[in-house]
């Protein structure tokens, strides 16, 4: 039985569906078990969203909303909640990126947030946020809906080589990542490159970095550093990072080619290795 909170609607979105939640399942006259029998799911569940201490998904959203007939008041409302979980720094950021038509990304450290599975964004997410890790990564692939929906964004990303060798999570977590970054072939407006060890010095080296482009508005480079975002919309800088970024595009390897690389290493350094007795070892 988890202990009811009082909580206040105004302190954040996360409150306020949790608050919302509770009277809308009063007024229906159901208990928290009747209805997580209704969504497929428990009474404690019900009981952790309705006092703020899970952040619910989009899926749990549009179940309760076809439960309690409330002509999606929770599917709208989740989406408020899960850009609360995204650090502060980053939410203007992540509004311009839900809003691009072309996104150009170079990335030197990990896969790109809109790119990451599950579990390589929990093992990402679990190093700084710990005490908040299903809100974290909930919002991290919320983001990623926009590369599904209707009108898709053109996303073109640029990885560095050191990105594929980086164990993160594990060798079963790099192994299905890079089985991921090899679907995007199947995608019509999404690309990816590989910037190999052999390219040298290149225009990256001062770190990642991201180029949005929008219909009818000026384009915006954005980078981070540790806890910040800087977001310019400065003319020269966004035409140096432009070219930039089309002498990374041009000393990267091919799409095709950057497929091959990155099923080879996946194979070479996250499939079965064969132990001592010749048997393949997890």
């Amino acid at each position: 039985m988890v202990n009811i909170r009082d909580l206040d609607p105004s302190d954040s979105p996360l409150d306020y569906y949790g608050s919302e939640l509770r009277r809308l399942r009063e007024a229906a006259g159901l208990k928290q078990s009747q209805l997580g029998d209704i969504i497929y799911c428990t009474g404690s569940l019900i009981g952790q969203v309705e006092n703020a201490r899970k952040v619910p998904t989009r899926d749990f959203s549009e179940r309760l909303d076809a439960a309690l007939g409330t002509d999606g008041q929770f599917s709208r409302l989740v989406g408020l909640v899960l850009r609360s979980q995204l650090p502060v720094w980053f939410r203007a950021y992540a509004e311009m990126e839900a809003r691009a038509a072309y996104i150009s990304t170079y990335q030197c450290q990990l896969v790109h947030g809109l790119l990451q599975t599950d579990a390589y964004a929990r093992a990402v997410l679990g190093v700084e946020y710990p005490e908040s890790l299903d809100g974290a990564v909930e919002a991290r692939l919320d983001r990623q809906r926009i590369l599904v929906q209707e009108e898709p964004p053109v996303l073109w990303a640029v990885l560095d080589e050191a990105v594929l060798h980086r164990e993160i999570g594990g060798r079963d977590v790099m192994r299905n990542q890079l089985a991921h970054l090899l679907s995007l072939r199947d995608r019509q407006w999404a690309d990816l490159q590989v910037l190999p060890f052999s390219a040298g010095q290149h225009t990256g080296m001062m770190g990642s970095f991201t180029l949005l482009r929008f219909d009818g508005d000026p384009d915006i480079h954005y980078s981070e550093s540790y806890d910040s975002g800087h977001m310019t919309a400065n003319p020269q800088v966004i035409k140096e990072r432009s070219v930039g970024y089309a002498r990374l595009q041009a000393e990267a390897l091919s799409p095709r080619d950057s497929a091959a690389l990155i099923a080879r290493v996946m194979e070479e350094r996250y499939g079965d290795q064969p132990g001592a007795g010749g048997r393949a070892v997890a």
